[in-house]
């Protein structure tokens, strides 16, 4: 197992896919390495399926940081090309947060599933003894669905159109400032700098723009740069779907201020999770149309490759086939640790 973040492909494929408990004719697709979601068809209804934990980050204020962390939960979900419906979302607090840091929590919470047409239809809230900040619990996103018509991050094909949103390290860009701003600046960096990147993570959200590009034409495969950055959604997407991409990466979106955070934090922005960040794989005929959708929603949005025959990614001259290892880890420990 890694030593920090998610686990990699062989431990998934060694201790966990052999032990999924009972089979199910109603289970269409279970647990997958590079497939962040789960699906059931109950005869002919889908639901798609999404867990994830819940991280609270108190320096971001409660509400904005409990909008954060339901964006994320509901990711995956979306990345299905399906609307979130549905939410079941547990809370292992800590004894340090008090009922109006609580409230003020829930408040972002309800009010953005409110807003998106998401229902809590579950949940368990609780304080105990030994419950650490940030990773205070687990949110389990559901969207009921079609089950023809569910966008996997595993179906790009030759031929493909390759579209990004936002750009990468938006989120990673984000966190840092909003959370070590005087770190930074004692990095050289201007304070109006600081604050441009601390704004990205408001703007780290994926959800509608999923949706859209959807709705708005034929979407092979959809994923979430999340945990080794969009090299590493590359990287998943090419393997699980057995075809090869070719990444142009001047061509993709950059937001301001990311890369100099990035730069004094020694960390490749590529290489850097981005949760917001949406990487598309396009029928050539819908492109224009999907491409036009997520713009009228004024996300930023350029194609950045193919999808060829082959295996791998080529990016930058260098040849990948497995993510890279996640670069923030090493930064955030520094960071925490000198406080």
């Amino acid at each position: 197992m890694t030593d920090r973040g998610k686990i990699d492909r062989a431990f998934f494929a060694e201790r966990i896919a052999p032990r999924l408990g009972a089979e199910r004719d109603d289970v269409a697709l279970g647990p997958t390495a590079g497939v962040d979601f789960g699906l059931l068809n109950l005869e002919g209804t889908g639901l798609a399926v999404a867990t994830d934990p819940i991280s609270v980050l108190p320096e971001l204020g409660f509400e904005r940081a409990g909008r954060f962390a339901l964006h994320v939960a509901l990711s995956d979900v979306a990345v299905a090309g399906v609307a979130p419906s549905h939410l079941a979302i547990s809370f292992s607090l800590p004894e340090s947060i008090g009922d109006d840091e609580f409230d003020a929590l829930w408040t972002g919470i309800h009010e953005e599933c409110a807003a998106l047409g998401t229902s809590i239809v579950t949940g368990h809230t609780a304080r105990y003894p030994g419950a650490e900040l940030p990773w205070v619990g687990a949110a389990t996103a559901m969207g009921v669905c079609d089950p023809e018509t569910v966008v996997r991050p595993d179906g790009a094909r030759p031929g493909d159109h390759l579209f990004v949103t936002r750009g990468p390290a938006v989120e990673t860009a984000g966190l840092f400032a909003s959370l070590y701003p005087e770190a930074l600046g004692e990095r050289g960096l201007a304070p109006e700098m600081v604050a441009d990147a601390a704004t990205g993570l408001d703007e780290a959200k994926l959800v509608r723009d999923a949706v859209a590009a959807a709705e708005a034409g034929d979407v092979s495969a959809m994923h979430d740069a999340t945990e080794g950055g969009l090299l590493g959604a590359f990287c998943e997407m090419a393997r699980s779907a057995g075809v090869r991409f070719e990444i142009d990466a001047a061509a993709a979106p950059t937001r301001s201020g990311v890369a100099a955070v990035c730069d004094a934090l020694g960390i490749d922005p590529w290489k850097t999770t981005s949760s917001g960040t949406l990487v598309l794989a396009v029928s050539p005929g819908d492109a224009d149309a999907i491409r036009s959708a997520i713009d009228a929603r004024g996300t930023p949005v350029a194609e950045v490759g193919r999808v060829v025959e082959g295996s791998g990614v080529r990016f930058r001259g260098e040849e990948w086939t497995e993510p890279p290892r996640e670069e923030s880890w090493d930064a955030y420990a520094e960071l925490a640790g000198a406080e």
